[in-house]
């Protein structure tokens, strides 16, 4: 009897500590492929949410619902040919804000780089320092970027670890010659290499000093304090704008504005008034694709 008590205990504590740290909606949609009677693309849907939704991703302890990582993932195949893919990743992901009951963007990302082999019933098995696949590359990386963008919002400088695994999963990817992690990249791409090296570097540490006080000292008090809320914010801004001047239109600060714009001009057009015209000013040099939304700042 006690040793059915004894593995009991082992298999729960197995579980309690394995967690799964995402609740992401997972999408695969083949229509441009005019194949959609085909059963693989469905196989690779359901394959690909189990393997975010029930990996654990960082070790720690298993959590609630409400502290797991809102995301989507949205793949759009072009085309398909035998085992081979040829398709775009969107992925986002989210955070809650504390007091409230609504949730802050925190990545929003438009891959169209995304090639790769999958054979139905493939397994997806995940090892940071080895290449097995372009699929399970790029979603990961995905994963772990968001892991560490996410503890950036919550502890200054939280994410390192995880950005230390994306970049490895990205060194690995590099050797292989995979397909997007070339470093130069194309015209108007996002470039996952580079995303990840500049997350790291120590001449972006403005940049995550920002994401830390935008998040903490800013959404996360408006329940409290709006005024104090809304400093936290101009704060974050101006580090971004001194990160800005050293790096001018760097991928992460297109990345942020990407996923913060309109979220950026309802929160200066709201609660206490004031003065935005240099505000303004800033954030077009910075983010100039988000002109449209900077113009509706009163």
């Amino acid at each position: 009897m006690k040793k059915w008590i004894y593995i009991a205990f082992l298999l729960i504590a197995t579980y309690i500590s394995s967690a799964q740290e995402f609740i992401c909606q997972v999408k695969v949609d083949a229509v441009q492929t005019g194949k959609l009677q085909l059963s693989i693309f469905d196989n690779l849907e359901k394959a690909l949410d189990e393997f975010v939704n029930k990996n654990s991703w960082t070790g720690k302890q298993r959590l609630e619902d409400h502290q797991k990582i809102s995301c989507s993932m949205f793949i759009n195949i072009r085309s398909y040919d035998n085992d081979f893919f040829e398709a775009s990743f969107q992925f986002q992901s989210s955070r809650p804000v504390f007091g409230s009951e609504i949730a802050t963007p925190i990545l929003n990302i438009n891959d169209r780089s995304f090639n790769f082999n999958y054979t139905e019933f493939q397994p997806l098995n995940f090892n940071p320092n080895t290449f097995e696949t372009n699929l399970i590359s790029v979603v990961s990386f995905y994963l772990l970027t968001t892991l560490g963008m996410d503890a950036d919002t919550f502890e200054e400088f939280g994410g390192t670890e995880y950005y230390q695994q994306a970049q490895q999963v990205a060194s690995a990817a590099q050797s292989a010659n995979a397909s997007g992690w070339d470093s130069r990249g194309g015209s108007g791409e996002f470039n996952r290499f580079n995303f990840i090296r500049d997350l790291i570097s120590q001449n972006f540490s403005q940049f995550r000093e920002a994401m830390y006080v935008y998040h903490r000292h800013g959404l996360d008090v408006m329940h409290e304090d709006v005024e104090m809320g809304k400093e936290g914010i101009i704060q974050a801004l101006d580090l971004l704008k001194e990160n800005n001047q050293v790096r001018p239109n760097s991928l992460l600060l297109r990345s942020f504005f990407d996923a913060k714009a309109n979220e950026v001009q309802l929160i200066l057009n709201g609660g206490p008034k004031v003065d935005v015209a240099a505000i303004k000013e800033s954030l077009y040099k910075m983010a100039p694709g988000q002109n449209r939304v900077w113009k509706e700042i009163k």
